[in-house]
This record gives C-alpha cells, sequence and structure tokens, in this order.
C-alpha cells in the first residue's frame, strides 16, 4: 500500500523546539474553550455532529457479510477518499492515504451534477468552505477562516496569485471557466513547505481537462448548454476533441450572458447583478514515449469578463435586516485573465530520478474599474500584471525514503493608473498609482525538499522544508504623508518547514496527525496600496512590513470501508504577526477613514470538520458534514485606542449538510436532494460592525436552504440535468456578502457529445 508525503518543520524567527512547544501548549490551552464554545453554534453543530456520528455508528456495526459484494459508494459531498490526488503532497496519492484534510470536485459533479456558475461556486459544499461574494461576479472561498491572499489558488500547479492580490475576498479565482476543470483539490491548512507564500487557510489547484481519445474515433465534438431562471443566465460552449498519436488536442469556447439575480420571497430582482463572459481554451499533449512516460503540454486559457458591478455600494443595493445602500451612481469591473504555459512530464528518465515535471508559462491579468461617485465625478482606475512563471519538480525513490523537491520562480510586472474626469467629461487629474504602484515589479523564489519515510508496516513519517526569497521593487506610489510620487526596494526571506505522521490503524481506518508552518511575504497590495479597503476606508501605503508567520497543529482520522467513507479532522493555528489594516487618524479627500497596515495580528484560528457519506442500499447513498471555525486575532479597532483581541474578519458560522442520493445500478438517472444549514454569524469583528452595507447590524441571519438535483441520460451522446436550488424560496446571504443568494433558482443543462 502506498503511504503519506507532507511536511512542515519551524524556523522563523524562533527556534522549532520554542516554537512546537507553544503550538502545543496552545492546543492543550484551547481545546476546552472549543467544547464551550460549541454551545454558541449548538442549533446547527449538534445537529451535523449527531447525524454524521450517527451516519457513521450505523455503517460500523453493520456486518461484514451483509455489504461484502458491494463496491464503494460513489463520489458525493464533502468526502472522496477513493480519489488520487497530488496537492495535498505534490505527489500521486490515494485522498485516504494522506496526512491531510482533501476535498475534490470532479468534472462530472460540475458539468452534470452541481452546475456551478463559476468555479467558486463549485467549492461552496464542501467541509470547512464559505464563499462569500461581494458581488455576483466575484466570489472568494473562506478556508478556515482565511481567504484572498492567505488562500493559495494554482491552475495545473501554476500560481494565479500575483502581488496584486489584496487583502479581504477577491474576485480571481472567479476569472476561471469551470466548464475546463477536470477536477479541483482542495487541501485545508497551511501548504507554504510545498508551495510557499500565500497557502495558509489551504490551497486551491485547479487541474484542467486534457482530451483522452476515445476507440474509433478521430474526432469528438461537444455542445453544452445552461440556463438558469433565478439569474437569468445562459451559458453555452463548444468544444471539440482530436487526437492523431502521439499528438492529443482539445479546444473549446464559453459564451455566458449573466442577467440580474431575482432574489428571495422579498426582495424581487436585484438590480446590476448580472454580467457578461466569454473564455476560450486550447491544449495539445504531445506523448514523447511509449505509455505515457512522457508528455510535452502546450495550454492556453482566457477569460473576459464585462461589466460586473460592485452593486452594494451603488444606489442599486438593496437594504436587508438593515444594511446601508451605497452612494456611488455607477461601480463597475472589466476583468481579463490570459495564461499560456508549457509543461514537461517524464518518469523513470534516469537512475535516481523517478519523475520530473518543468513548467514554463506567461500569464497576463488586466482589470479596469469604472466608477462614478454621488458627486458626478467619474473614476477609470486599473492594473495590468504579466507574471513570469517557472519551476520544476523531481520524485526519487529510495531506500531512504520517497523524495520529492524542486524549486520555482515567478515575476510579475505590474503597471497602473487611475484618472478621475469632471462631470462635464473633461479631465480632472492623472493619479500618480492605481491601486498598486505603477511601474513595479515582485519577484518570489523558493526551493523545497521532502521525505516520505514508511517506518515499518503502520507508520509514514513526512518531514519536508523549504526557503523563499521574496523582492518588491514600487516603482512609483503616492508617498502616504506628502502624496508626492515616490518609490522604494525591498526584500524577505523565510524558512519553514513541516512533519507528518500517518497511522495504519488497519486497512479500513487511518490516523494523522501534523505541526506545519505557513508565512506570507508581503506584496504590493500590502506595501502600495491605494484602495477602497471596505466601505467607508481609504487604504494607504505601508513600507515597513515583515512576512506573516502561522503554526498549525492538526489531527484527524479517515474512515474508508465498503458502504462508509468519513473523514474528521481538529485543528489549531497560532497566527504571529498578521498584517492587518490600522486606522490612522486622518480622513481621505473623499471623507473617508484612512488606514493602513501594521503587523499587529497575533491571535488564533481553530475548528472542527466532519464529512461522512454512507451507502444505505446498492441504490441510496446519504452524505452529512459539518464545520465550525473560530479566530481571534490583535486589533487597532480604532484611532488612538490601544489594540484588543477581536474575532477575525467574516468568520464563517456552524455550517452544515445534509443529503441524500438515489443512483440505481444500472440506470439512465439519478436524484439527489440537498439541505444547507448556516447558524447566524454574530461574532463580529470591529469591521465588520462597521461594514454596514454588507453586514446587518447585529450578524447575518442564519438559514435553511433546499436543494433538489437530477440527471437522466436521453441518449448514450445526451445527457440533462435538472437543478432547483433554494427550494423554499428563502432570503438569505452569506455572510460577509454585498448581494443576496437567488431564490427559487431552477436550473437546466444538456450535455450533448455526438
Amino acid at each position: 500500500m502506498a503511504m503519506g508525503r507532507v511536511v512542515r518543520r519551524v524556523t522563523t524567527g524562533q527556534t522549532t523546539g520554542s516554537r512546537v512547544a507553544r503550538a502545543l501548549r496552545h492546543l492543550e490551552e484551547v481545546m476546552p474553550k472549543m467544547v464551550e464554545r460549541f454551545a454558541l453554534e449548538k442549533a446547527v453543530m449538534r445537529w451535523g455532529l449527531r447525524v454524521s456520528v450517527v451516519v457513521a455508528l450505523v455503517a460500523v456495526v453493520r456486518p461484514a457479510t451483509a455489504v461484502a459484494a458491494e463496491a464503494p459508494a460513489p463520489v458525493a459531498g464533502g468526502v472522496a477518499l477513493e480519489e488520487v490526488v497530488i496537492t495535498a503532497t505534490r505527489t500521486a496519492k490515494e485522498s485516504f492515504d494522506a496526512p491531510a484534510a482533501v476535498s475534490v470536485v470532479g468534472e462530472e459533479e460540475i458539468a452534470a451534477r452541481r452546475l456551478p456558475r463559476t468555479v467558486p461556486d463549485a467549492l461552496a459544499e464542501l467541509p470547512g468552505v464559505m464563499v462569500q461574494k461581494t458581488s455576483r461576479g466575484q466570489g472568494s472561498p473562506y478556508l478556515r477562516g482565511f481567504t484572498g491572499f492567505r488562500t493559495l489558488v494554482l491552475i495545473d500547479g501554476i500560481r494565479l496569485n500575483n502581488a496584486v492580490f489584496r487583502d479581504g475576498p477577491n474576485q480571481y479565482l472567479s476569472i476561471v471557466d469551470p466548464l475546463i476543470v477536470d477536477r479541483l483539490e482542495v487541501v485545508r491548512g497551511g501548504g507554504s513547505v510545498l508551495y510557499g507564500s500565500d497557502a495558509v487557510g489551504g490551497t486551491v489547484n485547479l487541474l484542467t481537462r486534457a482530451y483522452t481519445p476515445e476507440a474509433g474515433r478521430a474526432v469528438a465534438p461537444r455542445l453544452y448548454g445552461r440556463y438558469a431562471a433565478g439569474e437569468d443566465a445562459w451559458v453555452g460552449r463548444a468544444e471539440v476533441g482530436s487526437s492523431r498519436l502521439p499528438l492529443r488536442g482539445l479546444a473549446g469556447v464559453s459564451w455566458k450572458e449573466f442577467g440580474d439575480v431575482r432574489g428571495g420571497r422579498d426582495l424581487g430582482v436585484l438590480e446590476h447583478t448580472g454580467y457578461d463572459e466569454h473564455d476560450g481554451d486550447v491544449r495539445l499533449d504531445l506523448d514523447l514515449a511509449k505509455a505515457g512516460e512522457a508528455t510535452l503540454t502546450l495550454a492556453h486559457q482566457q477569460v473576459a469578463v464585462e461589466d460586473a458591478w460592485r452593486t452594494h455600494s451603488t444606489v442599486f443595493g438593496r437594504s436587508w435586516h438593515g444594511t446601508e445602500v451605497g452612494t456611488n451612481a455607477v461601480r463597475s469591473l472589466d476583468q481579463d485573465r490570459r495564461l499560456t504555459y508549457l509543461q514537461y512530464h517524464g518518469r523513470d528518465l534516469a537512475p535516481g530520478v523517478d519523475r520530473l515535471t518543468v513548467s514554463l508559462s506567461w500569464q497576463a491579468q488586466q482589470e479596469l474599474e469604472t466608477r462614478v461617485t454621488a458627486s458626478d465625478e467619474r473614476r477609470r482606475s486599473g492594473f495590468d500584471v504579466g507574471s513570469l512563471g517557472l519551476w520544476f519538480q523531481g520524485e526519487s525513490d529510495t531506500e531512504w525514503g520517497y523524495w520529492s523537491y524542486g524549486a520555482s520562480w515567478y515575476r510579475d510586472a505590474v503597471d497602473s493608473f487611475e484618472e478621475r474626469f469632471n462631470p462635464d467629461g473633461s479631465l480632472k487629474s492623472v493619479r500618480v498609482q492605481g491601486n498598486v504602484a505603477d511601474d513595479s515589479t515582485y519577484d518570489l523564489a523558493g526551493l523545497f525538499v521532502q521525505d516520505d519515510l514508511a517506518l515499518g508496516e503502520r507508520f509514514d513519517l513526512i518531514l519536508g522544508g523549504r526557503y523563499d526569497l521574496a523582492r518588491a521593487d514600487g516603482g512609483r506610489f503616492a508617498d502616504p504623508l506628502t502624496g508626492a510620487a515616490t518609490s522604494f526596494t525591498d526584500q524577505w526571506d523565510n524558512l519553514s518547514g513541516s512533519a507528518r505522521l500517518l497511522f495504519v490503524a488497519s486497512d479500513t481506518v487511518h490516523l494523522y496527525t501534523s505541526l506545519s508552518q505557513a508565512f506570507r511575504a508581503p506584496n504590493l497590495s500590502d506595501l502600495t496600496s491605494s484602495i477602497d479597503a471596505r466601505s467607508g476606508e481609504q487604504e494607504i501605503a505601508a513600507t515597513d512590513l515583515d512576512p506573516e508567520q502561522y503554526l498549525t497543529a492538526e489531527a484527524g482520522v479517515k474512515v474508508h470501508r465498503t458502504r462508509l467513507a468519513a473523514e474528521a479532522s481538529v485543528y489549531t493555528t497560532r497566527i504571529d504577526g498578521m498584517i492587518l489594516r490600522a486606522p490612522t487618524g486622518r480622513l481621505s479627500l473623499d471623507g473617508a477613514t484612512e488606514v493602513t497596515k501594521l503587523n499587529s495580528g497575533d491571535g488564533f484560528v481553530h475548528g472542527v470538520e466532519v464529512a461522512t457519506r454512507y451507502r444505505l442500499t446498492p441504490a441510496f447513498t446519504a452524505l452529512a458534514d459539518v464545520s465550525w471555525v473560530e479566530g481571534e486575532v490583535d486589533t487597532y479597532a480604532h484611532t488612538g485606542v490601544p489594540k484588543s483581541r477581536e474575532p477575525l474578519d467574516r468568520l464563517a458560522p456552524a455550517t452544515g449538510h445534509l443529503g441524500l442520493r438515489w443512483e440505481p445500478e444500472p440506470s439512465r438517472g439519478w436524484l439527489e436532494g440537498l439541505v444547507t444549514v448556516a447558524a447566524k454569524a454574530d461574532r463580529l469583528s470591529s469591521r465588520d460592525r462597521a461594514d454596514r452595507q454588507r453586514i446587518p447590524p447585529g450578524g447575518t441571519p442564519g438559514y435553511t436552504v433546499v436543494t433538489v438535483r437530477g440527471g437522466l441520460s436521453l441518449r448514450p451522446d445526451l445527457t440533462l440535468t435538472a437543478v432547483v436550488e433554494n427550494l423554499l424560496d428563502e432570503d438569505y446571504r452569506i455572510h460577509g456578502s454585498g448581494d443576496n443568494e437567488p431564490g427559487t433558482n431552477v436550473i437546466l443543462a444538456l450535455d450533448w457529445r455526438p
């Protein structure tokens, strides 16, 4: 049996021993508090835990003879223990053998079951994930209390994160077409040893589709269509796959028109929540050797999003449970992203090198914001980022363990601008910079090594370490005091490590524990920002910053039986020097509260995640999951007030899912029902309470949402999927979002593959 791989040790600022001791003492301190605080979320936690435990216990005590002839349950919900994953350890291994909390969403779940409009929506039903939406064109997943530039996103192993990613939620995962994804791998918890900066709350890796030849077919076309009534949305895709060995190719275009959303039973149509999107992609795979021993991949993908409004900050926002309506007449975003890469994948290349991957990529991202203020002033601002990436990874199977090692380097070249116009259209001013410093570069380089060592037949130990170097050259940005153009250069380095231990209790039960470091280097958004940080806040540059440090202790169990798949994890993270916004005591020219950034945040995050899937009969599968997270950090809440410990911003409420899937074998159809329950989100920071356009006074109300899905194979080449989201027409909002979710939303999709 293949066993474990991952690791993180501790060498940043303090000795390994002292930081490990601190983490263990902290774990002892917080465990009683975690149990006590479950009472705050009892409506969800008790329900979810009881259901999950009952499902697991029924399966455990079920006589083995009654199920011996049945196949494993299909992948459903957040448990996918039979899936082979690569993100958790950067090597291929079954999720059951990976000493980490991993979830997988496959192509079938995306295109033929869940029918999400964006990639973030595809993650929404996973345990431990909350998808915040500032607007309908912007979705940002929260993993274990962190989002934005504290969650790392990869596309085929290439960083989507760049130097302009900002604090808090951002929209950049939404500018990836979900219809090109073969599977999404989500690893919750720190991943900096393997992937470097930003992998704090977790790592999301989007692995894109390649064409797989079908017997007797040289060309394989496909047409896909999706209509959503509650979103007034049309999605179409045309693609063609072809193979003339040794070359395989897949090319497609996606066309999307999202209309204004109709809210729940009391809200009606939400104006200016629609937008357009046009996507294209091509991928060529050249087999250089027999049996796939070496493959060269050339791929290109592009996404263009047009006129996606941040409605909550405009006069078209809707008051809900006491939220305020914005004052801007217009605030819209155009987004463009293009990625081209060349990758080599080889195995058994030479003695001592079992696998080798080399990647060269170029990614260009453009953003343009148009705003018309209450005074009828028009503003145009934006940026262009060109990211050159190069990385390699080798793997060697030795008598001292399975080694993986590699290096990476990324350079972001950034230009930004902001122009302001008078009501009559004449030019009023040209600012020194846009959101971040103009004419800037940012370099991020790293080296890592990891050893996956089997200790006898029952233990698997994974140790790893990494060195990173980051350098920022802020070419032109506004001096925080004078407003005049200035520049700066700085660099930082970091050592991080991890240790993970897998214990094979039996063929069906695995236990794991880990101690891992994560870090985040200051980027251009931290150092040179000039943005509206939140409702009523204006952020200015802060050049005296250091990397954030995190240390996580985690323990978990995975059960994989014929009928049952279950996993549970408990974790605690020590936060050291988190970069947070703090008021300067001044007002901006627009009258907003001026804020800057400091390494002021020391604190913690801890939580619990439980997910189960149980096959009741050959046709019926039940699933349940529940997650709870709590976190506090030292914050400067107000000018002139000493920093105090507060909840993390936009802390996710306790959330659970309960579902039942009917899928007989053999059958042309399937049916699934899912109930999502979220508690009231009332653990608010001072900044949450001040964000009155998005968070109601006292917190975001809890909700219960019912979803029904079904699919039918009309012909061997034609599949119909129907989904009814929010069956009871609930008026609800995901915590921290700017808009409410749709009311009852009927979605139909046809997938034709002649």
